[in-house]
């Protein structure tokens, strides 16, 4: 397996899937790479030389990714929960945070339904 950016990317896959395995790198950015570094989208992973591996791994240590991409976000929600704004209380809370109803779904966000058995009289 190739490593990039502290991750190992599928040997098997081409370049631009084996990318997207990266977290913060999509299919568009991952295109945009590879057009950066001079290297063909149809290339398999286990066909690229050194040099080529090289002039990707640079290209990529341009953007946020990984470990600073994942921290900028915490930190971007905890500056909303420590503000108390209304998308900083529904993090807190664990409920939907951009305007869906909760009513009747939600469920990704609320958690399993709790449901309580009523006492036979």
């Amino acid at each position: 397996m190739a490593r990039i950016a502290g991750v190992d990317v599928p040997r098997e896959k081409r370049v631009v899937i084996s990318l997207t395995y990266i977290y913060g790198i999509g299919h568009s950015r991952s295109a945009e790479i590879l057009e950066k570094a001079g290297v063909a989208e149809s290339t398999r992973v286990r066909d690229l030389t050194e040099d080529e591996l090289k002039k990707i791994r640079e290209v990529v240590d341009s953007y946020k990714i990984e470990g600073d991409l994942r921290r900028e976000q915490n930190l971007n929600v905890k500056r909303l929960m420590e503000i108390a704004s209304y998308r900083g209380i529904r993090h807190r809370r664990g409920l939907p945070v951009r305007g869906q109803k909760t009513k009747n779904n939600a469920r990704t966000r609320k958690g399993p339904v709790k449901t309580v058995a009523n006492k036979k009289k």
